[in-house]
C-alpha cells in the first residue's frame, strides 16, 4: 500500500510539472528594456540579473563582446534568439526535461552587457540561470564566443 501511494504521488508531480511546462510557453509581460534597464527578477530564487539590488539575484555584467554573444547563443542547444536589436537581445532557453522555458535577456550599454536570466515557472531553478550566465561569461572572456 505504501509503495502504491508513493508511485501515485510521483506520477501526479510529474503530470503537474508537465502541465506547468506547457502553460509556460508564453513570454511574461514586462520583458525588454524599460527606462534603460532590464526587468527586475521576481522575488523567487529562480533568476539572476546584474541589475538586481539583492545578493540572491545579482551577478556581474558580461564583458562588452556583443557580436560574440549573439554567435555564442546561436550555437547553444535548446536556445532560440527571439528578438534582437542593435542593443537588446532576448533568447529562450528550454530545459531538457519538461521543456521549461527560461527568458535570457541582454542589454548593451556602459561598456558592458547587462544580463537577466529567469525561469518562467517554478520557485527554484536549482541554480540553472546563474550557471548559464557564468558559463556565457567564461566563454566570452576566453574568446570562445
Amino acid at each position: 500500500m505504501g509503495l502504491t501511494v508513493i508511485l501515485v504521488v510521483v506520477v501526479l508531480v510529474i503530470v503537474r510539472l508537465f502541465v506547468a511546462g506547457r502553460r509556460s510557453q508564453r513570454a511574461p509581460q514586462g520583458l525588454g528594456v524599460q527606462n534603460g534597464k532590464l526587468a527586475p527578477c521576481s522575488r523567487k530564487p529562480n533568476g539572476v540579473s546584474d541589475q538586481a539590488e539583492d545578493d540572491r539575484h545579482r551577478v556581474a555584467p558580461l564583458p562588452a563582446a556583443w557580436d560574440a554573444l549573439a554567435a555564442l547563443l546561436a550555437r547553444e542547444p535548446r536556445t532560440k534568439i527571439v528578438s534582437q536589436t542593435a542593443d537588446y537581445l532576448h533568447a529562450e532557453a528550454r530545459s531538457v526535461l519538461f521543456n521549461f522555458v527560461d527568458d535570457v535577456e541582454f542589454l548593451r550599454g556602459d561598456g558592458k552587457i547587462h544580463v537577466r536570466s529567469a525561469s518562467r515557472v517554478g520557485t527554484s531553478d536549482f541554480g540553472v540561470n546563474r550557471k548559464r550566465v557564468e558559463s556565457i561569461r567564461a566563454r566570452l572572456v576566453a574568446g570562445r564566443g
